[in-house]
């Protein structure tokens, strides 16, 4: 019974969703692009407040990095610290 409620809840959740798949998945980039910037503000001349915390983030952020500098149309890295290519 609560595996029927579970796919019963998730298909309405996908029929509700899907006229609109393309504007959630703009405003997740825009997220994303935002967050980048913030990560990456202190490279850029940019004082970031929390560049401490966002340190770690770091590594694991390096192939979304690699991922919005070829979709915004650079070839290689625009930041030096960064070598992602």
């Amino acid at each position: 019974m609560l595996e029927q409620m579970k796919k019963l809840i998730s298909y309405y959740e996908e029929v509700l969703s899907m006229p609109h798949r393309q504007e959630i998945a703009r405003e997740l980039r825009n997220e994303d692009d935002l967050f980048l910037l913030l990560l990456y503000s202190e490279m850029i001349g940019i004082p970031n407040p929390v560049y401490y915390y966002t340190l770690e983030l770091y590594p694991m952020m390096i192939e979304k990095f690699h991922d919005w500098h070829l979709r915004m149309g650079m070839e290689k890295s625009p930041l030096t610290g960064i070598r992602c290519c």
